[in-house]
């Protein structure tokens, strides 16, 4: 990296892509239990199905730092594990285990093959693997295939370790030049020698041909590869022409399973063929109904085959269409005269089996389940509920189709209906592909919510992401009065549920028992006349209660009392399971500790504190131990103290720690470190100013180190020990509940909110109905609630969209956002209204299906376009979408934004760029225009006013000094309003393409072109005239900028690549003079473009196309950075660095991690993020983090290096990313 850049930011990823490209089943732990690895962008997801439940958890990501082009899942020989195969932009094949013991993924092999980034010849884009896992075949675009045979040398090791026997071969080539490979899979041929399917073209005429002839003869082909594994070679063992269409294909079951050969599935067209079988064929059902197009053919996008367990020969194929439509292929075998199957298949058949959305990838699991990763949308976890096979759908064979497609047939069709084999049971959230983003506070929370513009067709929505756990509210009821704390109680130490709630308030005490109802009891024993400041069960099954006047402790309906000297009271208590502590109103300190029959025993000493006590803590008994060794007290004087109640030196001070306020909650618990890779005991503090601090309490010593600080709230907080998933939690109360967890990948200490509202405290609570939750107090209700998931870090609101969002925009007073939404060759609710209205409607019945699932009627060269006005933040989600208004003939809303117009004194409209007949490639349209709408009700409803025709495509639009820019073509064009139309004041040529993106900041205005980057415009008011005066010395495809500062721009491009570029300070102070601009216009025209140029500052590769980019700030307090939303649903962030010191930390950290911890694919991790130029001015925070995963041994070794310690490293690490961002 360049070390002379005088800014430097840190990149985040707060919201991983969720473009899953791939996605494989596989036993990859071990054990009999399936799991799914999921490749989305350059992260690996493992999931793990919950069968039970009916969901899929995230057990692991991985950021590999590269493109997965390709997943295969792989068994070795005689072993009851599956590796993976991944092959990535990195020119190599790597091999990885799942290690589930450390929860990690190991590298196993690592071979290279071609050079790096993704090319048409190098291999790669195709990876198929031989389904006994002897051999694999990695394939390009074009021309090169190698195959890979795998071995495994039992015995190579005195361990059980399959990656140490597993062995790969050198390479054989299967090579031939101008053969482009359209789609491969490996035959299922038993044990014989391994097979590959590949559907190729051969160009290798047509680019000698130039009369054109050889194009139009040109043919698909399916052909066979042989890998002979005596001879160690690779043949071509078969080939034939198939439907030039052919685009998929699919194994079909061979050895004892079936007939083996493949499906070839084309246009209106699913062809089995085989070498050793005749061709059969059966075309693809239609839709049929009054607004489906009769003639309209479909194809086969993805599917999967299946075999059935405990039935040899019984399989069956899932093909969807690109509408989402999902058909079920089986094969009709002939049976010999003793009935058994002879290898030969008789006939095709299909029925329509469901609709689901349209996905890249489905995974059939033997639990019954089917895991959909869909294109755009939401993935689905469903649930087998029947087969089809018993249904009344109607089944097509292949009997009734010519094996030639060309030839003449009738047309098949089905009436689509709602899923009836499946079942859903999860949608899991996913935000691909983001179309636009906008960080606003309309809740008026401390921290912004962040809104996205996502989805495709009938599937969009408006989704609110939240930063905070989801928090599931079980049960709650109104109590009579105001209770000011509550605790859970076991008869037993061995009890597994909690049999008591004990509630205090202000002047009482409640005892209630949980049951199948929850009762007061009247003869526990407690004291109810008085509130109660701590209840604890003592020893193995007495019950103490800790009040103001004293301590009772109730054991076998026994009571034992000990009362509080005369004129004091008891104003702080803590307690575990043998020790009891006390703070008496004077400041003495009363330590008491149980013997083995469960009396109390009171300690001879009393400790005098030099204030008040505000708060105490003694912290879980420790396993194999008597005793807590240590006691926090906190007092008025800003202090924290640490006590030892050790025997030889009880309530003697250890350490002490000065604050910044009072503490008003003290927790000591130990929570897993990955400091340490264990558990490390931590005081937690709570302050009354709402800071919350955590430091490491010393288990030897005593003294207190590493403290970090957050600011939850206005509010005091208040700590409780929680038990979250197994894990030991603590919750943090202030202005709205917190949860500290450890993170359950990187085992890093994590602090989120919760989103629910204010606490006032909260207890672990435990019963047959819920196993693992939390009483809580808000009010006068009492609450049992449960969290849902650790490591989530957004929660996520949707609101459901018409069409595809293109731009969002916020009002900017109100809390509304307007969507502009459109989708091509998609027919308009006006043509559908009149299809549907058509007494003489043909092709079946006039009913019209939910579009959410089946997605709207197709139509050739139709736009569906439509702006919608959405309150996110309306209770009832039926409200939420105030008004929709629907664009007719044919037009299209492309650009949008809301003008305060200063003709009508500051009134704000909303304006739209629309286009007419649009086509997309080659791009044209038959007209073009500028509609402003009138905002009535505060904003809710919207009414045209007027449309201004335009020359060209209006692609950018933007408020500026009380009138409109408009990007029309190259052209920049101020407007105003008028009465009839808007009125041209201001015109200037100053893009050389096509204006995509406008920013402004006082007279300047930032203009982004579609493939020539950023031109810097000023606006001259006494001239009335626009001047550009810098632009960029390199070409970038434009798709989305805003300025940082006055004279400094971020924008992203579409190759993945973000940039900040600034404008040179000389440049920027002549563009300011207050003159004409003469002299900008007047500048030499051999230099093609401004006379000035920018300064590149900061360069950096994402891996997704940014679509949006803003300037804000996403915690309380926190500096401002820039947050990037991709296409593919990736949210980061890039935050300034203030000092040169960090820059040059992360710097170094960044390169020990590189060497240290490579990329698991093989990729090399500089030139990854300097994929199209050099990474300049951006450090990768994503692998800086990688630093939390590595080994202890790893750890200490970079930190030695780095003249740091592992806790000063990872803190650093860690406040990076909590103080600026999630």
């Amino acid at each position: 990296m360049a070390t002379t850049s005088n800014q430097f930011l840190y990149s985040l990823t707060i919201q991983p892509p969720s473009h899953i490209v791939h996605a494989t089943p596989g036993q990859f732990g071990g054990t009999r239990e399936q799991l799914i690895i999921t490749a989305a962008g350059s992260q690996l997801t493992l999931l793990r199905p919950d069968p039970i439940q009916g969901k899929v958890h995230t057990i692991l990501t991985h950021n590999v730092f590269g493109i997965v082009r390709s997943l295969a899942a792989f068994r070795v020989t005689g072993s009851s594990k599956d590796f993976l195969i991944i092959a990535s932009d990195s020119g190599r094949v790597t091999i990885v285990e799942y290690l589930p013991d450390r929860n990690r993924f190991s590298r196993v092999h690592m071979e290279t093959y071609g050079k790096s980034g993704i090319r048409r010849v190098v291999p790669g884009e195709y990876l198929v693997c031989d389904p006994k896992g002897r051999a694999f075949l990695v394939a390009s675009l074009e021309k090169n295939k190698l195959v890979y045979v795998l071995n495994r040398i039992a015995g190579a090791t005195t361990e059980d370790n399959l990656a140490a026997e597993l062995t790969i071969s050198s390479p054989l080539e299967a090579h031939k030049p101008g053969v482009l490979v359209i789609s491969m899979v490996a035959l299922d041929v038993g044990y014989s020698n391994p097979v590959f399917a590949a559907l190729e073209v051969d160009c290798s005429e047509v680019d000698q041909d130039a009369t054109g002839e050889a194009l139009e003869e040109l043919q698909t082909q399916l052909v066979y590869y042989e890998l002979d594994l005596g001879l160690n070679n690779v043949v071509r063992k078969w080939s034939d022409t198939v439907d030039p269409t052919a685009s998929i294909l699919f194994q079909v079951p061979g050895g004892s399973d079936g007939p083996s050969g493949v499906l070839v599935c084309g246009h209106e067209s699913i062809t089995y063929m085989h070498s050793n079988q005749e061709a059969l064929r059966v075309a693809i059902p239609r839709r049929r109904g009054a607004l489906e197009d009769p003639s309209r053919k479909r194809t086969i996008v993805s599917g999967v085959m299946h075999k059935l367990k405990g039935s040899t020969g019984a399989f069956f194929f899932l093909l969807q269409t690109e509408d989402g439509d999902i058909f079920r292929v089986t094969m009709d075998m002939i049976k010999d005269h003793d009935g058994k199957t002879t290898g030969d298949v008789r006939r095709l058949l299909i029925k329509y089996f469901d609709t689901v959305p349209v996905a890249t990838t489905f995974c059939i699991l033997k639990n019954g389940f089917l895991y959909v990763a869909s294109q755009h949308s939401d993935p689905g976890f469903y649930q087998f509920e029947k087969l089809g096979d018993d249904d009344d759908e109607h089944e097509f064979n292949s009997d009734h189709f010519p094996v030639d497609p060309k030839a003449p047939y009738d047309p098949v069709y089905f009436h689509p209906r709602a899923a009836d084999n499946i079942i859903l049971f999860q949608n899991v959230p996913s935000m691909n592909p983001l179309m636009d983003c906008k960080v606003a506070n309309l809740t008026g929370d401390d921290a912004p919510q962040i809104y996205t513009a996502c989805g495709s067709g009938a599937r969009s929505s408006l989704r609110t992401l939240k930063h905070g756990l989801d928090v599931t509210h079980i049960v709650g009821s109104q109590l009579p009065g105001t209770p000011s704390a509550v605790w859970t109680l076991k008869l037993k130490r061995d009890d597994e549920f909690d049999a008591f709630l004990v509630l205090s308030f202000a002047n009482i005490s409640f005892i209630l028992s949980i049951g199948e109802t929850v009762e007061q009891v009247d003869d526990s024993g407690f004291f109810t006349e008085i509130p109660t400041l701590a209840a604890q069960l003592l020893g193995d099954d007495g019950l103490l209660q800790v009040h103001a006047k004293g301590i009772r402790v109730v054991r076998n309906g026994k009571k034992f009392d000990w009362e509080a000297p005369q004129h004091r009271s008891i104003v702080a208590a803590a307690t575990n399971a043998q020790q009891v502590v006390i703070a008496l109103s004077s400041g003495e300190i009363i330590y008491f500790e149980a013997d083995e029959e469960g009396n109390l025993n009171e300690f001879e000493e009393r400790k005098a504190m030099t204030g008040t006590v505000t708060c105490l803590s003694l912290g879980d008994i420790p396993k194999g131990r008597l005793r807590s060794s240590f006691l926090a007290v906190g007092c008025d004087d800003c202090t924290v103290r640490i006590l030892s109640l050790d025997h030889d030196s009880t309530l003697e001070n250890k350490s002490v720690q000065a604050l910044t306020a009072a503490p008003t909650s003290l927790a000591i618990m130990s929570m897993i470190d990955s400091s340490s890779g264990g558990s490390t005991l931590y005081l937690h503090i709570g302050l009354h100013s709402g800071v919350y601090l955590r430091t490491v309490l010393d288990e030897v010593s005593g003294e207190l180190t590493d403290t970090r600080q957050k600011f939850l709230g206005p509010k005091q907080v208040r700590l409780f020990q929680l038990t979250v998933e197994g894990k030991t939690c603590v919750l943090a109360l202030s202005s709205r509940p917190w949860l500290g967890y450890p993170d359950p990948i990187t085992n890093s200490f994590t602090m989120a909110p919760l989103n629910y509202p204010e606490l006032v405290w909260g207890w672990n609570f435990k019963s047959p109905q819920c196993k693992e939750g939390l009483v809580t107090i808000h009010g006068q209700d009492l609450s049992i609630l449960s969290i849902d998931r650790l490591g989530d870090a957004f929660t996520q609101k949707s609101v459901p969209l018409t069409y595809t969002p293109r731009a969002l925009v916020k009002h900017p007073e109100q809390p509304l956002f307007y969507t502009i939404e459109s989708d091509n060759n998609t027919l308009p609710i006006n043509v559908r209204e009149q299809l549907l209205a058509d007494p003489a409607a043909v092709n079946g019945d006039a009913t019209m299906l939910p579009p959410a699932v089946f997605g709207h009627p197709k139509g050739n060269r139709h736009w569906a376009s439509c702006i919608s006005v959405i309150d996110p933040t309306a209770e009832d989600e039926d409200a939420r979408v105030v008004q929709t208004l629907h664009l007719d003939q044919n037009e299209s809303a492309i650009s949008a934004t809301i003008v305060p117009f200063l003709a009508q004194y500051g009134e704000h409209f909303l304006v739209v760029g629309v286009g007419k007949d649009v086509v997309i490639n080659p791009r044209k349209f038959s007209e073009a225009s500028i509609h402003v709408y009138r905002l009535n009700d505060n904003g809710r409803e919207i009414q045209l006013v007027h449309k201004t025709p335009v020359e060209d495509l209006p692609y950018a639009l933007l408020a500026f000094q009380g009138r409109v820019l408009v990007g029309i073509g190259k052209v920049l064009r101020a407007y105003d309003l008028g009465i009839r139309q808007l009125l041209r004041k201001s015109h200037a040529e100053v893009a050389p393409q096509q204006i995509v993106s406008l920013n402004t900041q006082g007279n300047r205005i930032i203009v982004g072109d579609i493939h020539q980057g950023i031109t810097f415009v000023i606006f001259k008011p006494g001239t009335n005239r626009l001047i550009p005066f810098a632009d960029d010395a390199v070409q970038r495809w434009m798709t989305c900028s805003t300025m940082v500062d006055y004279e400094s721009v971020a924008g992203g491009d579409k190759f993945g690549n973000l940039f900040l570029v600034r404008c040179p300070p000389k440049a920027s102070q002549e563009a300011d003079e207050d003159d004409s601009g003469i002299h900008l216009v007047n500048a030499r025209s051999y230099i093609h473009g401004c006379p000035w140029r920018h300064d590149l500052v900061c360069h950096f590769f994402t891996n997704d196309i940014p679509t949006s980019i803003v300037k804000t700030s996403l915690v309380v307090g926190g500096q401002e950075v820039l947050l990037w939303s991709g296409l593919m649903g990736t949210i980061g962030v890039l935050i300034p660095l203030l000092s040169r010191e960090d820059a040059e930390f992360f710097q170094s950290l960044e390169q020990h991690l590189r060497s240290e911890d490579p990329p698991l694919a093989g990729r090399d991790h500089l030139m990854y993020r300097g994929y199209y130029a050099p990474v300049k001015g951006v450090i990768d925070g994503d692998l800086c983090e990688r630093y939390n995963l590595l080994t202890q041994e790893k750890k200490a070794m970079i930190a030695g290096e780095l003249d740091r310690s592992v806790r000063e490293i990872e803190r650093k690490i860690s406040d990076l990313r909590t103080r600026s961002a999630f």
